[in-house]
C-alpha cells in the first residue's frame, strides 16, 4: 500500500515551466506504475502520463506530448512531472496516482486500475 501526496503546483504565465512532485508512502512503491492526471472544472478527470515500476517505459496522453516529462526515482519513493511551455488549457488540478504492476511495461492510461490517489495539487496558466 502506498499513499501518493503531490506538491509543486502553482499559478505560472503561458510558455513558463513547473515541475510537480509526488512522494508515496509506503514500502513497495517500485512495485507500483505512477501516473498524473489532471481534472479542470466541468470536466472530466484526464490521464497526463504515466510510468511503468522500473521507469523505463512511459506514456503521455498527446495534447502534453514534447512538452511534459514524467520520471522516477524509487530509492526516494517519488515520481515527478517535469511541464514545460505551459498553456492556459493545461489549467487543472493535477492527481498523481498509483496501480499495482501486473507486468513489466504496465502503464494504465484510465483512471479506473490506479489504486491509490493523492489529494490534487492545483496548477494555474495565465495568459
Amino acid at each position: 500500500q502506498v499513499q501518493p501526496v503531490e506538491s509543486g503546483g502553482g499559478l505560472v504565465q503561458a510558455g513558463g515551466s513547473l515541475r510537480l512532485s509526488c512522494v508515496a508512502s509506503g514500502r513497495s512503491f517500485s512495485e507500483y506504475a505512477m501516473g498524473w492526471f489532471r481534472q479542470a472544472p466541468g470536466k472530466e478527470r484526464e490521464f497526463v502520463a504515466g510510468i511503468s515500476y522500473s521507469g523505463t517505459v512511459t506514456d503521455y496522453v498527446d495534447s502534453v506530448k514534447g512538452r511534459f516529462a514524467i520520471s522516477r526515482d524509487n530509492a526516494k519513493n517519488t515520481v515527478y512531472l517535469q511541464m514545460n511551455s505551459l498553456k492556459p488549457e493545461d489549467t487543472a488540478v493535477y492527481y498523481c496516482a498509483a496501480a499495482k504492476a501486473r507486468f513489466s511495461n504496465y502503464v494504465p492510461p484510465s483512471p479506473s486500475p490506479y489504486d491509490y490517489w493523492g489529494q490534487g495539487t492545483q496548477v494555474t496558466v495565465s495568459s
